[in-house]
């Protein structure tokens, strides 16, 4: 059964959709064989029009690409959709842009889903003292916060996930409206996130996010 372009991403809760998991999937563009959190799987709606399946939900053949803008704009300059779907199709010009809002509305969602189930800690001196307890997986910071607040904080964070041989992972990539709408509460500019299972699906959105944005190194 097809689906037409237009329904498709309009989702807003993540909750029910599978894991970014499962076996190695190869980039259409690089031909490298990525982790599936690492791609964005595409189909093709009724209309002919290339959408990205985000939701892994997409019927039939799909595509995957690298997780990285500079993929998606070398995917559609290329033509490498049409060939891989093996029919005319067509991307539209503006399809990097139209991601990277659906993955900051995912990342955004996962965050309001992880702050429901108690593992979101808000506020400066409550990320300062939630670090105290070793279980924090990841600080998020708005993208405009203060530079001093958040050298502080990444400081200590960094020191004590050295300490226990881990990575400290750290999000600027919302702002600070975003995380507040977020979590509903207002000038959210810190958030600590402790680990928990709505914590692991926020940091995979999370680092597809940054990956798309380049703010993680290729891999």
């Amino acid at each position: 059964m097809g689906v037409d372009s237009a329904d498709v991403e309009a989702d807003g809760d993540i909750a029910d959709e599978p894991e970014l998991t499962g076996p190695l999937r190869r980039c259409a563009v690089t031909r490298a064989e990525l982790p599936i959190a690492e791609l964005i799987r595409f189909g093709a709606g009724l209309d002919g029009v290339v959408v990205p399946d985000l939701a892994l939900r997409l019927p039939g053949r799909g595509v995957w690409v690298d997780a990285r803008r500079v993929r998606v704009e070398d995917a559609i300059r290329r033509n490498v959709f049409a060939r891989a779907l093996k029919r005319k199709v067509s991307a539209p010009v503006d399809l990097a842009t139209t991601i990277e809002a659906l993955l900051v509305k995912r990342v955004t969602s996962a965050l309001g889903i992880a702050n429901k189930a108690g593992l979101v800690t808000p506020g400066f001196a409550q990320v300062d003292e939630a670090l105290e307890t070793g279980r924090v997986v990841a600080i998020f910071h708005g993208a405009e916060g203060a530079s001093d607040g958040i050298e502080r904080l990444d400081r200590k964070f960094r020191a004590i996930q050295a300490a226990q041989d881990m990575t400290a992972f750290i999000v600027t990539a919302l702002t600070i409206d975003q995380i507040s709408l977020a979590i509903g509460r207002s000038n959210v500019v810190h958030a600590a996130i402790i680990s928990g299972g709505a914590a692991a699906r926020l940091l995979d959105e999370a680092k597809r996010l940054m990956r798309f944005r380049s703010l993680i190194p290729a891999s």
